[in-house]
């Protein structure tokens, strides 16, 4: 007897054990095969932006049979970019829009990419994000925990809208600008003139429309879509910045995904991006007509003055690596 319940208590350890392992294997499996983005980004409902977040969520679901969702969370329903990019650096499941501009934070040296007229031309721009110099930064970013995942999105040409025209540089004084929160695009309108005010872009048009600040910058397509033209009714093209966007995320998140996973969500970032490029280019002029039909004034400025005004910029950063600006403009050449 003694020896027949101990073979069958064996043979139902085996069994158990077994199970188990069946068990943690499928749930292993499971945690490979579901993938829960989350897309959280300033811009509201219908913008350019936030079609695009639709149209690469989309492309997720398709190429991964369902097993990568991305869930949106536009008009700045998890905080600021600055507060989202924390929450991915310590691990979360979130991304969000970001540029340059913001990750001098962590690399000085990036913010040489969102100065006053670099270029014209957003394919060179693209082309340097690809290219040896940015991959070297890219990595280092990585290692600091922040993931790129997309480096092609082109958020569009940057203009100014104003309580008050402004056609020259001399315009802007005294004039209170809303910019981003970071150091380049500060000190490039303090160098146009301006009192450069720096507010998150959920918090915008309430501070345009209680005259907390007389203007605000950025492209069209935005400037459109947070409904800026209510308040403001002088659009004055200066064009100071092209703007080339990244998609970023935590590298403690990225690092859990399997390489078919994380091949998956750079294939259809690449495409949105894009896509994104395509969308730039059709919608300037439809913005531009419905900003007239707002009844506001569009000035097409001679940016020439504004250019001269900013050339002082790429001097004031001391922290850059030496000979910075010359290196990228070589590039871009």
């Amino acid at each position: 007897m003694y020896t027949l319940n101990k073979r069958t208590g064996l043979k139902a350890l085996v069994v158990g054990v077994a199970t188990a392992c069946l068990v943690a294997g499928s749930a292993v499996v499971a945690m490979a095969q579901d993938v829960t983005l989350k897309m959280a980004y300033e811009n509201n409902p219908g913008e350019p932006f936030d079609q695009a977040m639709h149209y690469w969520a989309d492309l997720l679901k398709e190429r991964s049979n369902g097993e990568i969702v991305m869930e949106l969370y536009p008009s700045s329903q998890l905080g600021s970019k600055k507060d989202v990019t924390e929450q991915a650096m310590m691990g979360m499941n979130v991304m969000t829009l970001t540029d340059v501009g913001f990750l001098a934070d962590y690399d000085p040296d990036l913010g040489a990419l969102f100065g006053p007229f670099l270029t014209d031309d957003p394919q060179k721009l693209f082309k340097l994000y690809e290219g040896p110099w940015f991959k070297e930064k890219a990595e280092a970013l990585r290692e600091k925990g922040v993931r790129i995942v997309m480096s092609n999105y082109l958020y569009g040409v940057r203009h100014l809208i104003s309580k008050k025209p402004v056609r020259t540089p001399e315009d802007l004084a005294g004039m209170k600008i809303r910019v981003p929160n970071n150091v380049m695009q500060i000190k490039t309108f303090e160098a146009m003139g301006a009192t450069a005010t720096p507010l998150p872009l959920g918090e915008t048009f309430p501070a345009l429309s209680q005259g907390v600040i007389d203007g605000v910058e950025n492209p069209l397509s935005v400037l459109y879509g947070q409904r800026f033209q209510e308040e403001a009714k002088y659009l004055s093209l200066i064009g100071y910045l092209t703007n080339v966007s990244l998609i970023v995320g935590g590298e403690a998140f990225f690092s859990t995904l399997t390489p078919e996973q994380m091949a998956i969500v750079e294939e259809t970032a690449r495409e949105t991006g894009l896509y994104s490029q395509k969308m730039a280019a059709e919608n300037d002029a439809e913005f531009i007509e419905k900003m007239k039909e707002a009844g506001v004034e569009v000035i097409e400025v001679d940016k020439a003055p504004f250019r001269e005004k900013t050339k002082s910029v790429y001097g004031e950063f001391p922290e850059w690596s030496e000979g910075l600006y010359e290196k990228i403009q070589a590039e871009l050449k």
